[in-house]
């Protein structure tokens, strides 16, 4: 059948020809741009799915960035609390200097003094100055905000905190078991020694964390002497001691598992008596438990102290001493009890937590489980210290604990407390860098190369294939060309029949 008004042939190689030269466009644009998918029709479902895979790369890699700038931050507050210790350690050894008196001359002393001042100086400086892209460090800007702290609480440290936006959160302790400190009771009977002789010697050795020392006491020496001798030496051997009826009491000084005393008799010399234990409810009165008489007392008979026990916001906490603490995910904070806050059972509303502390998110979605906080102390010298012993402000002229005049043991002591105090606050910033940092980099590193695995392996162009579909669509484009060619003349085959 021949027709020339229509060509139905060439009108089927017009459209084959135009989906051949659909498909090889399509081949060239993915090859050029290097995407399987380049709109939505290309892969309606690929498209969601890659586009969803390409926010979490972008959440990922903000991640990393502020991961890595957290790191940053860490170590310019590390930098200046190097300093700081640095200085630190050279008041320490001005602190000794100076204690050898009759060594040292007073222009010695005062040539110290000044060096302590200048140094003193110098850390509120630092403290002041230390800072990141105008944002100070170590001046209590990145410190936490406290209110409502308990009188049975006398300090709080609060290391790390996750605290939604404009909330707060309330730090509870509930007191399980009570601090205690290490004690024995010599029950004499009577005021004052009564020997077997006038020339007789009572000797018996006092012992503690610190040390132990030997005394020795005569016939008719009262209580109150002996207790007045042995506090002589409490800093020597740690232990103090008190008059209670017709006995003396003996305790540590300190709260907790570690400390004790150690009572040891190796000549009673005819003294009536027991060494006692202190009952466990009332540290001042003793027990007839174990009760041990002073002429059968010549091995050491010794009592330790007892950690207090406490649950913070439900947790069970690491205690020592007086001192409790809590280190979760979303709490980190240690308590120093007062004695009465330690050794009553019961509960302690301890302190509001207001929010403060550097916060920063380290994970891809912006919400309270991938934030981290960490507490940044201000670190001038009228914070470095304890409120028991004082603070290293107090060491500048004129103050209590100046080396010219002033208390140099108790100038030690706060030495050391501030030297704790910046080495535990760069470990806990060392920590963060190394454990919590560098881990989360390595982590969001792993997760972007997966994620970024899958998005490329449903969007980009896999170039051996699509090459072969290349030159497939070459080809049925020629051969639909050369088609259309032959239907385009078959109408010419109707002139013969005229």
């Amino acid at each position: 059948m021949s027709r020339i008004n229509t060509n139905v042939s060439s009108q089927i190689a017009q459209r084959i020809l135009g989906q051949q030269n659909q498909g090889l466009t399509k081949s060239l644009e993915r090859l050029s741009t290097g995407l399987r998918i380049n709109r939505g029709a290309d892969d309606p479902a690929g498209l969601i799915a890659s586009e969803s895979l390409r926010s979490q790369q972008a959440s990922i890699s903000a991640a990393i960035g502020n991961a890595e700038r957290a790191d940053q931050v860490a170590n310019v507050a590390e930098g200046g609390l190097q300093e700081v210790n640095a200085l630190l350690l050279e008041v320490q050894s001005l602190v000794g200097q100076s204690a050898n008196d009759a060594g040292v001359s007073d222009d010695e002393k005062k040539a110290n003094q000044l060096q302590i001042d200048s140094i003193v100086q110098t850390i509120d400086r630092i403290a002041q100055t230390t800072s990141f892209q105008g944002t100070k460090l170590l001046n209590g800007t990145f410190d936490f905000q406290l209110s409502n702290q308990a009188t049975t609480v006398d300090d709080v440290r609060v290391n790390a905190a996750k605290i939604a936006f404009g909330d707060t959160r309330d730090v509870d302790v509930l007191v399980t078991q009570s601090a205690q400190r290490g004690g024995l009771f010599l029950s004499a009977g009577a005021a004052a020694f009564d020997l077997s002789a006038a020339s007789a010697q009572f000797t018996f050795d006092v012992a503690g964390t610190a040390g132990s020392r030997q005394f020795t006491f005569g016939s008719g020496t009262t209580l109150a002497d002996a207790r007045d001798a042995i506090n002589t030496f409490t800093d020597v051997t740690g232990v103090s001691a008190a008059t209670s009826g017709t006995g003396i009491v003996l305790k540590s000084t300190e709260f907790g598992s570690d400390e004790f005393v150690s009572v040891e008799i190796s000549n009673a010399a005819g003294q009536a008596g027991s060494v006692l234990f202190l009952s466990t409810t009332n540290e001042n009165q003793a027990t007839t438990t174990g009760a041990t008489t002073f002429a059968t007392a010549s091995t050491p008979i010794r009592d330790a102290g007892q950690n207090v026990g406490a649950v913070i916001n439900g947790v069970a906490a690491t205690s020592d001493g007086k001192t409790a603490r809590v280190s979760t995910d979303f709490l980190d904070v240690e308590l120093d009890l007062t004695d009465a806050g330690a050794t009553t059972l019961g509960s302690i509303n301890a302190v509001t937590i207001n929010g403060g502390g550097a916060n920063f998110n380290l994970g891809p979605n912006v919400d309270i489980s991938n934030q981290v906080s960490i507490g940044i102390a201000n670190v001038a010298a009228r914070n470095l210290g304890t409120e028991g012993n004082g603070f290293l402000s107090s060491l500048a002229s004129g103050k209590s604990n100046n080396v010219v005049d002033g208390d140099l043991t108790q100038a030690q002591k706060i030495v050391n407390d501030s030297i704790s105090q910046i080495a535990a606050l760069r470990g806990r910033l060392g920590a963060f860098q190394k454990n919590t940092v560098g881990a989360t980099i390595r982590s969001l590193g792993v997760a972007l190369e997966n994620t970024s695995a899958a998005e490329s392996a449903i969007r980009d162009t896999d170039f051996a294939s699509e090459t072969a579909e290349l030159t497939r669509s070459q080809i049925l484009v020629q051969a639909a060309t050369n088609v259309l060619g032959i239907a385009n003349s078959q109408p010419q085959n109707a002139l013969s029949l005229l």
